[in-house]
């Protein structure tokens, strides 16, 4: 599985970046341009998916391991971002609020 960082993540240009927290938790706070799509719905809105590559967060980086794990043997190209939005927020980054 790949994985970055979230100092990675914040560098990345013009790659998408699903979030897989449940909406309650992305509406708390999440990293700007991330689109929500809970893990618990995923399977529901795989047509959703980016074509090309992609990052998945979560608030740690388990739940979302656990996506790009599962998407991975479906032929995606996505990657894991350790340390997820807990991580992104304790670097000083901003969240997005609606």
């Amino acid at each position: 599985m790949k994985s970055i960082t979230v100092q990675q993540l914040r560098e990345r240009v013009d790659i998408p970046l699903i979030d897989v927290r449940e909406t309650d938790e992305y509406a708390a706070g999440h990293v700007p341009g991330a689109v929500n799509l809970p893990m618990s719905t995923i399977g529901e809105h795989l047509d959703e998916l980016p074509e090309g590559p992609f990052d998945v967060i979560c608030a740690m980086g388990g739940r979302s391991a656990r996506v790009v794990e599962t998407l991975e043997a479906r032929g995606h190209d996505v990657t894991n971002v350790d340390g997820g939005t807990n991580g992104w927020a304790a670097e000083g980054y901003p969240l997005d609020r609606p």
